[in-house]
């Protein structure tokens, strides 16, 4: 089994949810051995769905990294725009056109810069895991919706074979190397724009971070005390912020992962 495939496969039994699918298992063969330690894993799952499922404990979580990177005004002028990929779901009937997901504000962000006379190129950068199906590259489907908002053809390159971010920074930089393109604005989500910045340095690429897809605003953590309503209900577990909880562990699983093989 290859890399990519295990750094798909392994950390899904840390996630939170997988963590306590396994407790439980644990649990159900403890009972039918009539264990008196079965409700040991039982208890630990509800708690790590207490805790990672908590509201002001995922919002903590996320700012850790997402708040890193907060300088999103006055962007300097570079030569080009890089988005990477994660931001669309291909053509599949029914979906006649790609899709936006809940990462899609990278493309809109991207075509803004440029609109405002940001860098004269976007490169584009993300290709697609065969597993999954024969599907157009990533890097296909965002030029397709940069079109749409009204950005030019001979403005968009596009790089459609990495598979994950340290690919993202590698095919890129032969990219910019052939155009002479010396400084970038590096547009992702911004729980990932610590990890992608270190990893494009690692190529010697100078990368502005440009982050959007900001999950927590201050006004979100404000809510958490406004009212005596909000107060209560941040205490208890969300789904979403169960989600919000597990990417952020992955991203910190990523950057540790990638340490270890000197990527970044």
């Amino acid at each position: 089994m290859d890399f990519l495939f295990l750094s798909k496969l392994l950390p899904t039994f840390i996630y939170p949810l997988g963590l306590s699918c396994i407790l439980l298992i644990v649990a159900f063969f403890l009972a039918l051995r009539r264990s008196r330690f079965a409700t040991i894993p039982i208890a630990l799952s509800f708690l790590i769905l207490m805790i990672t499922g908590n509201p002001r404990f995922s919002d903590a979580l996320v700012k850790s990294l997402e708040w890193q990177n907060t300088a999103t005004q006055n962007l300097p002028t570079a030569d080009a725009i890089v988005v990477l990929g994660g931001a669309t779901r291909s053509i599949s009937p029914p979906r006649v056109m790609p899709d936006l997901n809940e990462h899609g504000d990278r493309i809109l962000y991207g075509a803004q810069l440029y609109k405002e006379g940001k860098a004269p190129l976007i490169v584009l950068s993300g290709g697609r895991i065969e597993w999954f199906g024969k599907e157009e590259s990533e890097a296909t489907d965002m030029a397709r919706i940069l079109k749409l908002t009204g950005v030019p053809e001979e403005a968009i390159i596009q790089e459609d074979n990495s598979l994950n971010t340290y690919e993202n920074a590698k095919f890129t930089k032969k990219i910019l190397d052939e155009r002479g393109i010396k400084k970038i604005l590096l547009v992702t989500s911004a729980f990932h724009t610590p990890r992608s910045l270190k990893i494009f340095a690692r190529q010697g690429i100078e990368a502005i971070p440009a982050p959007t897809d900001f999950l927590i605003s201050e006004l979100d953590l404000i809510k958490h005390d406004y009212s005596i309503e909000s107060r209560v209900l941040s205490y208890f577990p969300k789904s979403e912020s169960l989600y919000y909880t597990t990417k952020i562990i992955k991203e910190y699983i990523g950057t540790f992962i990638y340490r270890l093989r000197g990527w970044l």
